[in-house]
């Protein structure tokens, strides 16, 4: 029940009012912290064991054996839109995610949380001819709670895997209103278990300098679950319930490979470049009869992102102690409408601030995007979010020697 209601926080806090999470399963998250958004959402190759990374369960490995760790992250954004030369405008956000990390045993940590995986949240409308009005709404999302271990069978090598829970709703209804009110509704509601493994190997090239390769891989799956359609009119004062049926070999998720390298000089600069592809035009979307375009069709999606991170001195001052951060991306998105892919790019800037006598870290991070399709570009957006993280780094396992 607690991770229902917590995966229930999650979808309504990552609505974003965009009216291109109307198709599909709507806007794809990539499990990315505050800390790794603000270098541009890179962490497939990124290994800390301060800091937990839910995008390559390998990194778990290397987990401080003294620390639990906490990561919770909080999204507020701003959205500016343009269509046909009208402007609009939108605020969002809450909580984003939950995640923990643990040493389990020499080489063997553990993690797990609840993350989003995607979300809707849209509002738009139109008049019609006689006076009439159209409106569509959108809602929800889907989230996962997850619980992983990665291990370090020898130096230089991690594996590891995130097991998941898939759960969450999503609506999407379309409101006419003239002499009487009818709306019709589309539900969806998720209810599936997923897989994700990952591997990453480290090279000390130098005494001061170390590579790391990483690699993640989730496999293409039906989703479980069910759909359904809704229709009410004022005048028969009755709702029903239509086209129920199974997501079971009609709605799947593609293959998904993640791989990224990341180079760091003496703990203090860290640079990271990832590359995420996955096609989403094999794999199956049965649009729902009479609620949905027949042609309905997804795209190839693959990413492109780069981040560093400069650490002045981690046991120096407090200025030394704090993190500076910069990032940028491009992601050729899955959403397709009509013939125009849509996508977005963006960059990204962060710092964390640690808290005196203590190893927790407050990340602070901004992170501009720029949202379009092509090749007919129908509507421009530009966001503005704010992502704060808290990392609780607590010495749980610390035992004060008794004199």
């Amino acid at each position: 029940m607690a991770a229902l209601v917590l995966g229930t926080m999650l979808a309504t806090a990552q609505t974003l009012t965009t009216p291109y999470s109307k198709i599909g399963y709507g806007i794809l998250s990539d499990n990315a912290s505050s800390i790794q958004r603000s270098m541009g959402g890179v962490g497939y190759a990124m290994q800390n064991g301060r800091t937990i990374n839910a995008m390559n369960p390998a990194s778990y490995s290397q987990v401080d054996s003294l620390t639990f760790l906490w990561d919770v992250g909080i999204d507020l954004t701003n959205l500016w839109s343009k269509e046909n030369g009208k402007s609009g405008y939108s605020f969002g956000g809450g909580l984003d995610y939950i995640t923990s990390q643990f040493r389990i045993t020499k080489n063997l940590g553990g993690s797990f949380g609840v993350v989003p995986y995607s979300s809707v949240g849209y509002s738009f409308g139109s008049k019609l001819d006689n006076n009439a009005t159209e409106t569509h709404y959108g809602s929800g999302g889907i989230s996962q709670l997850y619980l992983g271990f990665g291990y370090q069978p020898f130096k230089g090598l991690s594996l590891g895997a995130n097991v998941s829970y898939l759960f969450g709703s999503t609506t999407n209804q379309t409101l006419l209103n003239k002499s009487n009110t009818s709306y019709f509704s589309r539900e969806m509601e998720v209810r599936d278990w997923n897989l994700q493994v990952g591997v990453q190997y480290a090279i000390n090239v130098s005494p001061s300098d170390r590579v790391v390769l990483g690699i993640t891989y989730q496999p293409k799956k039906s989703f479980h679950g069910h759909t359904w359609g809704v229709v009410y009119d004022s005048q028969d004062t009755k709702q029903d319930t239509v086209g129920y049926t199974s997501l079971k070999g009609k709605y799947e998720q593609p293959h998904s490979i993640g791989v990224g390298v990341s180079f760091e000089h003496a703990h203090r600069y860290l640079a990271e470049v990832d590359f995420t592809y996955q096609d989403w035009s094999k794999a199956k979307y049965t649009p729902l009869e009479g609620f949905e375009v027949a042609t309905l069709k997804f795209d190839k999606r693959w990413k492109a992102a780069a981040g560093f991170q400069y650490s002045p001195n981690r046991r120096g001052s407090y200025f030394g102690a704090m993190a500076f951060r910069v990032g940028g991306f491009y992601n050729h998105d899955y959403i397709n409408i009509t013939g125009n892919n849509v996508r977005d790019y963006g960059a990204s800037m962060g710092v964390s601030f640690p808290v005196p006598n203590g190893k927790t870290t407050v990340n602070l991070g901004l992170e501009w995007r720029h949202r379009y399709s092509t090749p007919n570009n129908m509507i421009k957006e530009d966001y503005l979010n704010i992502t704060l993280g808290v990392n609780f780094n607590e010495l749980w396992f610390w035992k004060n020697r008794i004199r």
